[in-house]
């Protein structure tokens, strides 16, 4: 069981109130950062994210150099960790679903060790599937990595039974959105291409800086709206994450892939920052 070596809220050890609209209503926002050699990886892009986020969901997170310091000091002296970071919008002060106007944010850091890596994931990939769950539509919470968080719950317990490393879904209107913990790229025709989340899902950090290496490296990009056909031409996919990098996926259902070249040239640009983390 990976469970967390340090729990802090607020910057300091302690738990959270039952009263917190996080845990009523899923009122809030986080981050998961990979940690290697005592740094955060693209910790700047984190936080963007996560400032974004409260901002939409008009929550209050406090001032941001205090929660990059403490994620910063929970990364320090950890060769290889996770960091996952709540904001709330704290302790409800009324019942129901609105709030108050009140409320103060709660701040929750906790700290877990590097979970088990499949061995060869990196480089002779993974096999995927299609989830038959699909993504319910709401374009105010589109992009948000927000707490309410069921529909990955019912997914992964999906791939879990299928024994699957990872499953895609398709949203309600029969678009492709992602994994169940990852954002998805296909290849076709040279050009590197990844659902727009403009309906729903997650943009992840790793899937912003695939999109800026790919766009340095000239590789031509287009976030669009990806259908099961696309799929079925792709000559190259792979997945994304904060933690994994880029994992190539070599077989989606009874289909098998290749590890293509772009996918290869967009690991090679990104691993070293991997390793020796960058902060943006």
């Amino acid at each position: 069981m990976n469970m967390p070596d340090v729990v802090l809220v607020d910057g300091k050890p302690g738990s959270v109130s039952p009263l917190d609209r996080g845990l009523h209503f899923g009122d809030g926002v986080f981050e998961t950062i990979a940690c290697r050699r005592g740094r955060p990886r693209f910790l700047a892009l984190h936080l963007d994210r996560l400032l974004q986020g409260c901002e939409r969901l008009s929550i209050a997170p406090g001032p941001v150099e205090t929660i990059r310091t403490e994620v910063e000091q929970l990364a320090v002296r950890t060769d290889a960790a996770i960091v996952k970071l709540i904001v709330t919008r704290g302790e409800a002060l009324a019942r129901g679903y609105a709030p108050a106007g009140g409320e103060r944010a709660t701040r929750i850091a906790l700290r877990y060790s590097w979970p088990h890596e499949v061995a060869g994931s990196w480089h002779a990939g993974v096999r995927a599937g299609i989830a038959s769950l699909q993504l319910a539509e709401n374009a105010a919470l589109a992009g948000l990595k927000h707490l309410n968080r069921l529909e990955m719950v019912l997914a992964q317990a999906e791939r879990d039974r299928r024994q699957i490393r990872e499953l895609l879904l398709f949203s309600s209107s029969g678009h492709v959105v992602s994994g169940t913990m990852s954002n998805i790229f296909i290849v076709r025709d040279g050009k590197l291409e990844t659902p727009r989340l403009h309906r729903c899902g997650v943009a992840g950090v790793m899937r912003r800086v695939v999109l800026r290496e790919a766009r340095r490296a000239a590789i031509g990009t287009e976030e669009r709206e990806i259908v099961a056909h696309d799929l079925e031409e792709a000559q190259e996919i792979f997945l994304t994450n904060a933690r994994i990098g880029i994992w190539p996926v070599n077989a989606l259902e009874t289909r098998e892939l290749a590890v293509g070249p772009i996918t290869q040239r967009l690991q090679t640009l990104i691993e070293p920052m991997l390793e020796e983390p960058v902060d943006a």
